[in-house]
């Protein structure tokens, strides 16, 4: 009998002796290695907090302590031993298990998670309830070394001290996040790895003055009333300490035994403590060890060569992004490039390997990443900020206040724009054009095509004020090549001119779009079609014409439809007084969407190109 079949509720792995605990950690990368090569996830997070996450379950009662899981797609282990692994061949399918906490799923997932940097404020939070409400338990964040570049663990941090209960930050150091870890805390943290020596050697020094006969004795008290006054400078953890927070580590994340004494021994501390665990990303996978940033999150892949199961066939849009500014930088030598710690994920990292000294990773810090930029943008500069839409939100603030209030020639490429599929809720890009457009002086673009894209880019560069340009996830759309209308500002683009209905599809929506046009084109049924091109601003004159010439006018859109394109339109034919006019907005209904692939989700959400053929067929 497996170890792992003994495992079926939360607190089971409490059952193993201490010479079972390797061969359970060596079941855990087998089970995981096997199921994620088949349902694709996070693989090389995962595979480096085995040891760390049965250490946490061993010293803790889930039944009243809690772990916090930082962005939360480490906590596949933690899943497992609460009694899960019988859903993994679920795993990030529609209605199977999240890749990411979700409390739903289970009790022991206390708190959801999916961007970074939030786990410390939302233990304090819990521990102060505790403390409030005379509770018992222990509340445990895992965060790693790249969250800890964030600006809210700082902020966490500084309130952190204050506890009276127990709070154990578990500081899960692998040197990574996405990229490579970048920025004054990764520095502070390399020389945190190394500083063990400073332990070691104020040890020897001590012990050799006390054998000294007769001044030994007097010399070591002199050494040791003096080490207050340097170890600021060479131990380790100070910079905890001196918030109030006290700091054991470097330790081994990969030795079991070592993690439970020194996890149980913070928690008897009753007070906040930062333990540093030392880990490898990718552990026990030699592919993922070497290739970290490829294995963060993967396709399904062949275990043997680690190799992807399905090839890439076309460019990504994200690839059309990269190489559009690559040549970019060429033409303007003003022109920088800046990423909150995604540079490969964005297609930065072509432009940072030629143009070095105009690339910038700010670390997860899309609040300073923006703000930044502005300050480049102030004085001369072209700043291109490439980021995920459900990281953007992060930076309204800034964008609102630093950039378009001063009215900035800030650039944002906005990747994953719409649906992304299996990550789930916390990383659908369906809020962008809501939050973007409310913004005054801000401009929107959502290109159809590959061939857009790249026009987009060079519009941007030459526009005077904030825009943003956005795409989604996956393979581009090469279709309507020979529709190439040059960019005016604030200009739709009719693709096919027809009678009765006009549909209106914004950016990736317009691949869908055809499909549907092409449908009814076989029923004989003619309608026309629209590339919105710009949500922001609407080409007014243009719907006032559709409005008088077409009895119905549907939008299409990969958003949500409170403050989304559909809406705008709405709202613009009610201030017209066009109210003869109707308008079917198709866009996602007031919810979250959950995970599954892409062409589920949309068929589920009534936008995939059958549902679109329906709609119009009822009005026709």
């Amino acid at each position: 009998m497996k170890l792992l079949d003994k495992i079926k509720e939360p607190n089971d792995i409490k059952q193993f002796d201490t010479e079972e605990w390797e061969p359970l950690a060596d079941e855990i990368r087998t089970f995981l290695l096997a199921n994620i090569s088949q349902t694709g996830g996070h693989l090389a997070s995962n595979l480096g907090c085995v040891e760390l996450t049965m250490a946490l379950h061993l010293i803790l009662d889930l039944s009243k302590d809690k772990i916090i899981w930082d962005v939360g797609h480490q906590s596949y282990t933690h899943k497992i031993l609460t009694g899960r692994q019988e859903r993994f061949d679920t795993l990030r399918q529609l209605g199977g298990m999240s890749g990411f906490p979700k409390r739903v799923e289970s009790d022991t997932d206390v708190f959801e998670t999916g961007h970074s940097s939030t786990s410390i404020s939302a233990a304090i939070g819990m521990a102060k309830a505790n403390e409030l409400n005379g509770k018992e338990g222990t509340i445990v964040a895992v965060i790693g070394d790249g969250s800890f570049t964030g600006g809210m663990a700082y902020e966490a941090l500084n309130n952190l001290a204050r506890l009276k209960s127990s709070c154990v930050i578990i500081l899960n150091d692998n040197e990574m996040s996405i990229d490579k870890n970048v920025g004054g805390m990764s520095g502070y943290l390399n020389k945190i790895r190394v500083g063990q020596a400073y332990n070691e050697v104020k040890s020897g020094v001590e012990k050799g003055l006390l054998n000294i006969p007769g001044v030994g004795a007097g010399l070591a008290k002199v050494v040791k009333r003096g080490k207050d006054s340097i170890k600021g400078l060479l131990v380790p953890g100070m910079f905890f300490e001196d918030l109030g927070i006290t700091y054991i580590g470097p330790i081994d994340g990969h030795n079991v035994s070592q993690m439970v004494d020194t996890f149980a021994a913070a928690v008897r501390l009753k007070k906040p403590v930062v333990v540093h665990v030392k880990t490898i990303k990718g552990k026990g996978y030699r592919y993922a060890e070497r290739h970290p940033q490829y294995f963060h999150g993967v396709a399904p892949f062949d275990l043997k060569t680690g190799k992807a199961l399905k090839k890439k066939e076309k460019m990504t849009n994200t690839d059309v992004f990269g190489r559009k500014l690559l040549a970019l930088g060429e033409e303007y030598p003003n022109l920088v490039a800046i990423t909150a710690a995604m540079a490969s994920g964005t297609g930065l990292d072509k432009f940072a390997n030629v143009y070095g000294k105009r690339f910038f990773d700010v670390g997860i810090a899309e609040q300073h990443a923006v703000t930044f930029a502005a300050g480049l943008a102030s004085e001369g500069m072209i700043p291109v900020v490439a980021v995920y839409s459900s990281f953007l939100q992060r930076a309204y603030d800034q964008i609102l206040h630093d950039v378009c209030l001063q009215k900035l020639h800030v650039v944002f490429a906005i990747d994953r724009s719409g649906l992304v599929g299996e990550d789930g809720a916390t990383h659908q890009g369906i809020f962008d054009t809501a939050y973007l457009t409310q913004i005054p002086q801000m401009t929107v673009l959502a290109p159809k095509n590959r061939y857009e894209l790249t026009r987009s880019m060079e519009f941007a560069m030459t526009f005077d004020g904030p825009i943003a340009v956005k795409y989604c996830k996956g393979n581009a759309f090469y279709g309507l090549k020979e529709y190439q209308e040059p960019i005016e500002w604030g200009k739709s683009e009719v693709l096919f001119k027809g009678s009765s209905v006009a549909l209106i599809a914004v950016g990736n929506m317009v691949e869908t779009a055809v499909e549907s046009y092409q449908l009814l084109q076989e029923e004989g049924v003619d309608i026309t079609l629209v590339n919105a091109r710009f949500v922001k601003p609407l080409d007014e004159e243009l719907l006032c014409e559709l409005g008088k010439s077409h009895s119905v006018i549907i939008t299409l859109e990969e958003h949500v439809y409170q403050g989304g394109y559909g809406q705008a339109v709405s709202a613009f034919y009610m201030r017209k007084g066009m109210t003869e006019v109707k308008v079917r907005n198709l866009a996602i209904e007031d919810s979250f969407v959950e995970h599954g692939k892409v062409d589920e989700l949309r068929r589920m959400l009534g936008i995939d190109s059958d549902s679109v053929v329906k709609v119009i067929k009822e009005y026709l």
